[in-house]
C-alpha cells in the first residue's frame, strides 16, 4: 500500500514543504547531483511509452514518500533544449542579435515557465478542491496533490509537444509558413496532435494518483482541440504563420 499522510499530520507535512523546495532549488546549481541519464530515459519514454514513466512515479512515491520529483534535472534540460531550439529559429529567421535575446527569454518565460506555473496552479487547485475522493470518516488517511507534482506533470506533457511544435516544426517551417491549403492543413494537424498529446499526458499524470476521481476531465480539452481544428482550417488560420509572425514578422 502506498505511504500516506494522515489529516492529523498535515501540519508536519506542510512544514516539510519548504525544505523540499529549498533542497530542490539548491540542486539546480549542482549539475553533478542531477540524474541526467534517467531524465533522458524519461523524455524518450514520454514520447513512446508514457505509461511506463508514470509507473515509475508510483515507485518514487513508495520510496521517497512524495509524488513530485526531487531532482530538477528534467526542468533544467527542458529549459536548455527550449533555449537551443529558440536560438535555431533566431539564427534562421531573426534580423538582430539583441532581438534574438529578447525572443529566447520571452519563449522561455511565456511558453514554458510562466504558462506552466499558471497551468500547474490551476490543476493543483482543481484536483485538491474538486477531484479528490471523499474520505468516509475522519480516521481515513487524507492525501493532497503537491504543487510541485502538478508542475512535473506540465513538464512531462510539454516535452513531447516541444519535440513536435519546436523541433519537427523547425525543419518543416519553410513549408508551413508559405501560403496555400497544404501548408495550412499540415500546420493545423501538427498543432492539433501536439496539443492533444499534451492533454493526454496531463490526464495520465493525474490518473495515476489513487486518491483522485473523475480524472477523465483532463481529456475534455482534446475534444475541444479536435472540434476547433477544422474550424481553423476552414477559416484559413495558419498557426505556424501566426506564431512566426509574432516573433519574426520582418523575415516572413
Amino acid at each position: 500500500m502506498l505511504p500516506t499522510t494522515s489529516r492529523s499530520r498535515s501540519s508536519s507535512s506542510s512544514s516539510r514543504a519548504n525544505p523540499m523546495f529549498l533542497q530542490y532549488f539548491r540542486r539546480i546549481v549542482k549539475w553533478q547531483q542531477m540524474d541526467v541519464e534517467y531524465t533522458f530515459w524519461q523524455m524518450l519514454n514520454l514520447c513512446t511509452s508514457p505509461k511506463v514513466v508514470y509507473q515509475h512515479t508510483k515507485y518514487h512515491k513508495q520510496t521517497k514518500n512524495q509524488w513530485a520529483r526531487d531532482d530538477p534535472a528534467f526542468i533544467v534540460i527542458c529549459i536548455l533544449l527550449l533555449a537551443v531550439a529558440t536560438v535555431a529559429y533566431c539564427a534562421t529567421y531573426d534580423h538582430s542579435s539583441s532581438h534574438a535575446v529578447v525572443v529566447v527569454v520571452s519563449v522561455l518565460l511565456s511558453h514554458f515557465l510562466i504558462t506552466g506555473a499558471i497551468i500547474a496552479t490551476c490543476c493543483w487547485f482543481l484536483t485538491n478542491s474538486y477531484l479528490r475522493e471523499e474520505a468516509p470518516n475522519s480516521h481515513v488517511v487524507e492525501q493532497r496533490v503537491e504543487w510541485l507534482y502538478t508542475f512535473d506533470v506540465h513538464c512531462n506533457s510539454f516535452f513531447p509537444m516541444f519535440v513536435l511544435l519546436y523541433v519537427i516544426h523547425y525543419f518543416l517551417s519553410p513549408i508551413l509558413i508559405t501560403h496555400g491549403f497544404i501548408p495550412l492543413l499540415l500546420s493545423n494537424l501538427l498543432f492539433m496532435v501536439g496539443a492533444s498529446y499534451y492533454h493526454y499526458l496531463n490526464f495520465l499524470g493525474y490518473d495515476v494518483l489513487p486518491f483522485l476521481e473523475r480524472t477523465t476531465f483532463f481529456l475534455y480539452p482534446i475534444g475541444v482541440v479536435i472540434v476547433l481544428s477544422p474550424i481553423l482550417i476552414l477559416s484559413g488560420f495558419n498557426p505556424s504563420r501566426y506564431f512566426m509572425n509574432m516573433y519574426f514578422s520582418q523575415r516572413l
